[in-house]
C-alpha cells in the first residue's frame, strides 16, 4: 500500500569541539573565519532544515563534546533544537564517542522534540505528520566501539519506511542484515556511500566541515527525499566555508609548464573555479624523479612563502597549508661516481638506504650542541623504523643542495 512522502536531513560529526587543522601558521585575516566555520557549517544545516519542507532531521554523532565546546557550541545546539521544536519538527540525535549522552549537562535539558537514543538499547520512534505515521527511525548511540553493531538494532518489524541511525565503521554485507530502508550513518569525516547496505541507501554524510588535509574535498550533509513508493533520492548538499585540497605534482607537469611558479599558479586558479569560490587549504606534494631536476623547484620554504603571498590573500583566499617536495631516490650516476665529497656523501646514502637505515644514530650529533634538551636527544637516538627512510632521503637532498653550491634561488621575491 503507497505511503506518503516525506523528506528529511541527515548530518553528522559537526565536532564543535575541534578547530580546522593542519595549519602551522594561522593567516591573521582568515582567522576569524576560520575559527567560525565549523559553527557556520552547522548553521548552515539548521538553516535548512528550517527553511525547506523538512519533516525531521537525523544527527549520526560527534556533534561536540560538551565540556570541550563549552556554552558557546551547547548555546548553539539548543539554540536551533528550540526553533525547531516551535516548527514541530522532530530532531532524532545519536551519539557518538565525542557527544556521549552521560557527558551533557543536566542542567541544559533538550526541548521535547529531540530524541537521545540511549547506549544500552536500540529504540524505534514513529514519526508522525498530521495524525499519520509516515516513517519509523531506529536508533541506538555509540558504547564506544569502533565498529557499527548490527544485530543491536533488531527491533520489531514494520511496514513502514524505516531510518536506521547509527554510529561506527561497517560495511555493505553487515548492514543489509538489519533489512532497513536508510542508513544514516556517523563517524566517518569523508562522505561515502555504502551501496547494497540498505533497500534505499546506506550513506556516511561526513562531517559538514573539513578539518585537515586527510578530509579534502566538499563536506556538507545529506536531504533526503521519499516518495509515496518508498524510493529514495539522496541529495549531497556542501556547506563547507573552508576547503582542504590536495594536489600531486611531479617533475614531468613542471617540464611540460616550464616554471614550477606557473605551474602552481595555473593549480590554483583551476581549484578555485571548481570549489565555487570557497577559501581553499591546499597541500602540494611535489615529486622529485631526479637529482638533476631539484633546480626546477628552487628553494622549498621560499617557494612556500611566495605562494602565501601571492594568493593567500585573496577573496577567496588560496592559502598553502604545506609543501612537501619529496626528493628522489636515485640521483645522477656521474654523481655516485665522482672522487669528491659529494660522491663520498652519496655512495654512503647509498649504503644506509640498502640496509633501510638501520645503522642511523644521530645521537653523537646531539653533543656538539648543548642546548638540545635530553629528550630531542633520546628521541634521536632511537628514530622510529616508519621514519628512517624519510629522515634519510631528505638529508640526503640537503646534503646534496649544499654540497652542489647551495640551494638553487630561482623563486624571486615580490
Amino acid at each position: 500500500m503507497p505511503g506518503e512522502s516525506f523528506r528529511f536531513i541527515h548530518a553528522s560529526d559537526f565536532h564543535l569541539e575541534s578547530p580546522l587543522g593542519d595549519l602551522d601558521a594561522i593567516p591573521s585575516h582568515l582567522r576569524d573565519a576560520m575559527a567560525d566555520a565549523p559553527r557556520r557549517a552547522a548553521k548552515a544545516i539548521f538553516e535548512a532544515a528550517l527553511a525547506e519542507n523538512i519533516d525531521f532531521v537525523v544527527f549520526s554523532g560527534d556533534l561536540l563534546n560538551p565540556q570541550a565546546a563549552g556554552p558557546h557550541g551547547m548555546a548553539l545546539l539548543l539554540d536551533y533544537f528550540e526553533k525547531l521544536n516551535a516548527k514541530k519538527k522532530p530532531v532524532f540525535w545519536v551519539a557518538g564517542n565525542a557527544d556521549d549522552p552521560q557527558k551533557w549537562p543536566e542542567a541544559a535539558p533538550l526541548p521535547p522534540n529531540v530524541t537521545l537514543f540511549p547506549k544500552n538499547k536500540a529504540i524505534a520512534v514513529p514519526v508522525q505528520r498530521a495524525g499519520r505515521t509516515i516513517c519509523v527511525v531506529v536508533g541506538r548511540s555509540s558504547e564506544g566501539r569502533s565498529s557499527l553493531h548490527v544485530p543491536s538494532f533488531r527491533v520489531d518489524p514494520s511496514d513502514e519506511y524505516t531510518v536506521a541511525v547509527g554510529y561506527g565503521s561497517s560495511d555493505a554485507d553487515a548492514l543489509k542484515e538489519g533489512r532497513f530502508d536508510y542508513w544514516a550513518l556517523g563517524g566517518k569525516h569523508n562522505r561515502q556511500e555504502i551501496e547494497g547496505g540498505a533497500e534505499g541507501a546506506a550513506v556516511y554524510c561526513g562531517s559538514p566541515q573539513g578539518r585537515s588535509l586527510d578530509e579534502p574535498g566538499p563536506h556538507g550533509y545529506s536531504i533526503v527525499d521519499v516518495d509515496a513508493d518508498q524510493t529514495t533520492r539522496v541529495h549531497e548538499i556542501e556547506c563547507d566555508a573552508f576547503r582542504y585540497c590536495k594536489v600531486d605534482i611531479d617533475a614531468s607537469e613542471i617540464a611540460a609548464v616550464g616554471s614550477i611558479r606557473n605551474l602552481l599558479g595555473e593549480r590554483i586558479v583551476r581549484l578555485q573555479h571548481e570549489n565555487g569560490g570557497r577559501h581553499l587549504l591546499i597541500g602540494w606534494d611535489i615529486s622529485v624523479s631526479s637529482g638533476e631536476n631539484l633546480h626546477a623547484i628552487g628553494d622549498a620554504e621560499e617557494l612556500l612563502q611566495w605562494l602565501r603571498r601571492e594568493f593567500g590573500s585573496g577573496t577567496p583566499a588560496a592559502w598553502t597549508a604545506s609543501l612537501v617536495v619529496r626528493p628522489p631516490r636515485h640521483y645522477p650516476k656521474s654523481w655516485n661516481e665522482e672522487d669528491t665529497i659529494l660522491g663520498d656523501f652519496l655512495r654512503a646514502a647509498d649504503k644506509h638506504r640498502k640496509n633501510d637505515g638501520r645503522e642511523l644514530n644521530l645521537l653523537p650529533f646531539t653533543e656538539e650542541h648543548e642546548g638540545i634538551q635530553s629528550t630531542t636527544s633520546t628521541l634521536l637516538a632511537d628514530v622510529p623504523g616508519s621514519a628512517r627512510e624519510h629522515i634519510l632521503d631528505q638529508a640526503t637532498l640537503l646534503g646534496v643542495e649544499l654540497l652542489r653550491g647551495g640551494k638553487p634561488n630561482l623563486v624571486q621575491k615580490s
